[in-house]
């Protein structure tokens, strides 16, 4: 056994990582979310779909090529406890292992495989501060190990830090959207088929303002995925 292992085996004993979904204990071999949760979560199967759900809710808004999720969020669910402790609980590491188990899938999936760039929806720089990291970044990384498509990170800016949207109709949802994101140096975007990553889509206000902003560039196309999806 590696040094490594038998330290973490031996921490475990005192401190054991814990299921974020149901929160017992994992044993020996299981990584990020237990073997229970993981054959019990809520798979979407979207990347099957073309006219699923959250495709549909984007028809109208803004011209997205393909969208998908790997998970239906619903409150008091093990979804909204697991994408609780990736944005909360300090472990970046849940969102990139869940970018990979998703990107094993997307990698032989059309049109998603032939993605030339994976974008993440960036944090307000006030947020990230206190984060410390942006999950929707280690989610895009987690997909690029397993997609082979480079992350590109930095040209997609969010300038305001937003208050919630959840309980806004159509309108102020829009209004409250509206410029909060940019793009640096576009011509680096220009006539590329994107890859835009989020970890939670509910309203799409803030993914449509995304799509808005990257389909102002000359020649591209855009992919929205995401780690969960929720009304």
């Amino acid at each position: 056994m590696k040094i490594g292992q038998y330290l973490h085996d031996f921490g475990s004993l005192f401190f054991p990582e814990l299921c974020p979904g149901c929160g017992k204990a994992l044993i020996h071999q299981e990584k990020c979310i237990c073997t229970d949760c993981l054959y019990k979560l809520p798979y979407t199967n979207f990347h099957q779909d073309p006219e699923n759900l959250l495709a549909k809710q984007l028809w109208g808004l803004a011209r997205v090529e393909a969208a998908t999720a790997y998970l239906h969020f619903s409150k008091e669910s093990k979804v909204q406890r697991i994408i609780h402790q990736l944005k909360y609980g300090h472990a970046p590491q849940l969102g990139e292992w869940l970018g990979e188990r998703f990107g094993s899938q997307l990698a032989l999936t059309a049109p998603y495989h032939a993605a030339d760039l994976i974008i993440p929806v960036p944090l307000h720089p006030a947020k990230l501060r206190i984060r410390g990291y942006n999950q929707a970044l280690y989610i895009a990384k987690g997909l690029s190990k397993k997609m082979g498509i480079p992350v590109i990170d930095g040209h997609l800016i969010r300038h305001s830090n937003n208050k919630s949207q959840t309980r806004k109709n159509r309108y102020e949802r829009y209004e409250n959207s509206k410029d909060i994101f940019s793009v640096r140096r576009p011509q680096i975007l220009a006539h590329r088929r994107l890859l835009l990553v989020d970890d939670v889509v509910t309203t799409g206000a803030t993914a449509e303002a995304c799509l808005r902003e990257l389909l102002k560039i000359e020649g591209t196309s855009v992919m929205l995925v995401t780690l969960a999806h929720g009304h």
